[in-house]
């Protein structure tokens, strides 16, 4: 005990060296905790959301005077919320389907294709459910209790997407081995060859055949990225 009180007698210096970098580790393992809780509980909220009530109907006998006014600047509001909300859903779906038709995202990030984690399941749930509401027209938004549906519905999709990239982002291929990660890497190698519109059709179909041997029980691709590639190479495709 003695010594260990001579040594820092001697060496207290050493606090302003070790004190700021533990500080910071200290610091940033808060914030990154921070992160994580809020995302769990918006998940939570999104998990057990109920469904909107739907508004009572409008009372009968307005539409007179400046009751139709007020009515017209209603609907005009109203229309105005609608389009946006259809934007807002439109950019969503773009957003996803960048990633999802980008096979080199989807290798760099393979959190966002794989069921088995739970942000990955919420993200595809709350998909499915704004794409359940989209309306064919936006006259089906105009009932009472529609539009406000399909708002929470599609603020639920981007939340959701959100907490899903980042964290697919942050993880990135940290759960695969070194074998597993190399042959990623030698999937996505082999993928540029096949999309590649300079290459022969013998090496551009030999080039996603073996990608797609190579990510066989690591990476299962979502059938519209399948798709897509097939499509864009098929010509080069043999039977």
């Amino acid at each position: 005990m003695d010594d260990i009180l001579r040594f820092a007698g001697s060496y207290w210096w050493l606090i302003f060296i070790v004190g700021p970098i533990v500080g910071g580790w200290i610091g940033a393992a808060a914030k990154y905790s921070e992160r994580r809780r809020r995302d769990r509980i918006e998940l939570e909220r999104i998990r057990r959301a109920p469904v909107q009530a739907v508004p009572p109907a409008p009372e009968q006998g307005k539409g007179k005077g400046k009751g139709a006014t007020d009515d017209r600047l209603e609907r005009e509001d109203r229309d105005r919320q609608i389009q946006r909300i259809i934007a807002d859903h439109a950019e969503a779906d773009r957003r996803w389907l960048d990633f999802e038709l980008d096979v080199a995202k989807l290798i760099d990030y393979p959190l966002m294709t794989d069921m088995r984690e739970p942000l990955t399941q919420t993200f595809h749930r709350a998909k499915r459910v704004a794409d359940g509401l989209k309306p064919s027209e936006p006259e089906e938004l105009r009932p009472p209790g529609a539009l406000e549906r399909y708002r929470e519905a599609v603020r639920d999709f981007e939340v959701a997407f959100e907490a899903a990239l980042r964290e697919a982002k942050r993880r990135a291929q940290s759960g695969f081995t070194d074998a597993e990660r190399g042959r990623l890497q030698s999937a996505q190698r082999l993928m540029a060859l096949a999309e590649n519109e300079a290459s022969t059709a013998a090496e551009r179909q030999s080039a996603y055949r073996q990608a797609r041997r190579e990510l066989d029980g690591l990476i299962a691709l979502p059938e519209a990225t399948t798709h897509d590639i097939e499509r864009r190479i098929a010509g080069e495709l043999l039977p």
